[in-house]
């Protein structure tokens, strides 16, 4: 069960704060519809991989992902309702893991420049 609360408060400078708590009822119909999209788009990524695209593969399985975790975080986690800080906040994590993904694939893509580099086996420290 639900409670909301809406408190004001006067301190003493003339005007007087509001702190609402803002809540969502989302429908359980709501909840039910999002689910079967994730199952479709489950089994669409199933079927999409028995298909040879080529390279495609990879961006048509990301794509897919995308859309799911985009399902998740807007309804089941309520970021659709929530205020603009919230949506900031996501916003700014999702840049953030694209830089990290990015860096990251920079970096095993860029490996085979140099050449295989001794590992630490080969490290001074370690003879006697």
């Amino acid at each position: 069960m639900a409670h909301h609360h809406d408190h004001t408060h006067d301190h003493g400078h003339g005007h007087s704060h509001s702190h609402g708590v803002h809540s969502h009822i989302s429908s359980t119909a709501m909840y039910v519809t999002i689910f079967f999209l994730l199952m479709i788009c489950t089994i669409l990524t199933y079927f999409v991989s028995t298909i040879d695209l080529g390279f495609m593969n990879f961006a048509v399985a990301i794509g897919i992902a995308i859309f799911k975790a985009s399902l998740v975080i807007l309804y089941f986690m309520h970021v659709k309702w929530s205020p603009a800080l919230t949506k900031l906040a996501v916003a700014v994590a999702v840049v953030f893991l694209a830089i990290l993904l990015l860096l990251t694939a920079a970096d095993y893509g860029s490996r085979s420049w140099i050449g295989p580099q001794p590992g630490w086996e080969k490290h001074p420290v370690l003879k006697n």
